[in-house]
């Protein structure tokens, strides 16, 4: 059972659900003054992120209707408490201009702990759209709620999750785990899809000048879909490895050729001064901690943004370098045991671990019941299933195209190896430093959200030793395809998705099928977790439906599963 929405209509009578025991429906009612799309001085909309108790970051962009000089113009902007501004909370002017990308951002203060308001910006007699926001709570609140997202590709389709979280009033904030923009060429990864759908990236080449990575942010921003979700709820975000290159890392990324592409630092450098300049975030000189944040609800729950990719992490393991190593069994155990294992490999670093060990000292101390980590890359750990008997040398030839270690993949997933070197798998020491940590705070109340792989995953974590850690949820994207889909290894994806929840005890549950998001509603007794689909993203009329669901109480071992809704007959039986 399905609801129709469209991009004009919203639902009065909210998402059809397939349980009756779900959470509560969600509202839809549009707020947004945006419409279709922004045009104008305010081509952009608005956007709003990073709350605190008393403030929260205002984010538009000029769009100067001369050609761009080195001048700079005057903004006023206003927070209000009503969405007429007659309950006036705060008001300012500022200026911006080419050495920012005529981008605006605004750190208020003052504002009034879980309350909400409104904000808008104005040059001259032009207003921009309104935005909605809303400042954290302190003292008792009964419970938090959010839309966690990830992986947002321009050419893959229409941004129709942005567009089903816009259409909410009951959410805290949108917590967006990564990939917020993709880096690609028009011929790169989705590029035939955007040609398809009329989405083609911009500029057409890969993304790699401070020029670019703005232009790129711009038409992500000018989508009406992602500007109606940022006009309607404050964001909380934190970057993958696509916002600066495929499977980044400290020192470079897979899809940076220095050759060509000139030297890793620099390049880095001008895709984080960009996602400065366009994203809704504190900027490193408006906080003590430049690259790690938390956020504090009240009584109830913390919220930690990890870093695991540009500040600390080595190298990645490529299953191409790895293979031909691996000559013998004891070549196999010496990996997997030793080098696998190695303590000098990174993911975090020590600065985070200590801030992340302070927060959770300080949630702990408060008496707030849980700790809530918004985390890139799957935490749980997951062997590949043996595929080498199940997939021909057609299928294995067309997956090359897609991605160019798949030979060296399907091979190794004989041996045991992870699943995905780029997870956490790929740093067991630094993982196991991780929960270390976790362990020496007593903490019984860790839920892990994930983005990254395009996949639904609901995943114990647990460590070496066997002890239970908290748990995991790791979320759809909003458009990129999943290796897990149908369509996948020849059609035979859905099997490899099966392959894998059976082959790990720890994923409890697994699917591609179906972008969207996770509605995660936390009280003082439990955490629900509704995943929320939409049934295509090549048009924007599209059908929301209620997909699973997942109950996460504490119990002795701490946060843990205990019930679930929505599952199939072999989804349960593997859970």
């Amino acid at each position: 059972m399905t609801a129709k929405i469209t991009r004009r209509t919203a639902l009065a009578t909210g998402l059809a659900v397939s349980a009756a025991s779900c959470a509560s429906t969600p509202k839809l009612t549009p707020y947004s003054s945006v419409g279709d799309s922004s045009t104008g001085i305010f081509a952009h909309g608005v956007a709003s992120g990073d709350p605190g108790a008393d403030s929260v970051v205002l984010w538009t962009r000029v769009t100067p209707l001369e050609a761009p000089s080195a001048g700079s113009i005057r903004v006023t902007w206003e927070i209000a408490a009503d969405d007429a501004f007659t309950d006036l909370r705060g008001n300012g002017e500022t200026a911006t201009g080419a050495s920012r990308d005529w981008t605006v951002k605004i750190l208020t203060s003052g504002m009034t702990p879980g309350n909400t308001y409104y904000y808008r910006f104005r040059i001259g007699d032009t207003y921009s759209p309104i935005g909605r926001t809303k400042s954290l709570p302190a003292g008792k609140i009964d419970s938090a709620r959010f839309a966690v997202v990830s992986c947002s590709n321009f050419p893959f389709g229409y941004f129709n999750v942005y567009d089903l979280i816009s259409r909410r009033d009951d959410l805290d904030a949108v917590i967006h785990l990564g990939d917020y923009i993709y880096e690609y060429s028009r011929e790169g990864y989705g590029g035939a899809t955007g040609a398809a759908l009329g989405r083609e990236h911009l500029p057409a080449h890969e993304i790699v000048t401070l020029d670019d990575y703005r232009m790129r942010h711009a038409q992500y921003k000018a989508d009406p879909a992602s500007q109606a979700m940022h006009a309607k709820h404050a964001m909380i975000a934190i970057w993958d490895d696509h916002e600066t290159s495929n499977d980044s890392w400290k020192g470079g990324a897979e899809n940076h050729d220095g050759e060509t592409e000139g030297e890793w630092n620099i390049r880095r450098s001008v895709a984080l001064r960009a996602y400065y300049e366009w994203m809704p975030v504190r900027e490193p000189e408006m906080t003590p901690e430049a690259f790690f944040r938390s956020f504090s609800y009240g009584d109830l729950l913390t919220i930690t943004a990890i870093e695991t990719r540009l500040m600390a992490r080595s190298r990645q393991f490529d299953y191409a370098e790895v293979l031909p190593t691996l000559k013998t069994p004891e070549d196999v155990e010496h990996f997997k045991n030793t080098i696998l294992w190695d303590e000098t490999r990174e993911m975090l670093g020590a600065a985070q671990i200590d801030f992340i060990d302070r927060t959770f000292r300080k949630s702990i101390n408060d008496g707030q019941p849980w700790r809530l980590v918004a985390n890139q890359v799957i935490m749980a750990k997951m062997e590949a299933p043996d595929l080498t008997d199940k997939i021909v040398e057609e299928e294995l030839v067309e997956l090359e195209k897609q991605w160019a270690p798949a030979r060296a993949f399907v091979k190794s997933s004989a041996l045991g190896l992870p699943l995905n070197f780029d997870a956490w798998d790929g740093y067991p020491a630094a993982r196991e430093r991780f929960y270390k940590m976790i362990k020496s705070t007593n903490d019984d109340g860790m839920i892990v959200v994930t983005g990254d792989t395009h996949t639904w995953w609901a995943n114990d974590l647990v460590a070496r030793d066997g002890k239970h850690m908290g748990v995991e949820l790791g979320v759809h994207s909003i458009t990129s395809p999943s290796p897990f889909r149908k369509e996948f290894l020849g059609g035979k994806g859905a099997e490899y998705s099966l392959l894998t929840n059976q082959k790990n005890k720890d994923v409890r549950y697994l699917t591609g099928e179906h972008h969207g998001y996770i509605d995660l509603e936390i009280t003082h007794k439990e955490a629900r977790a509704d995943f929320i689909a939409v049934d295509t993203i090549e048009s924007r009329d599209y059908n929301a439906f209620y997909k699973a669901g997942f109950e996460i109480k504490k119990t002795k071992r701490g946060a843990s599963f205990t019930d679930t809704d929505g599952l199939g007959f072999k989804e349960r039986i593997l859970f």
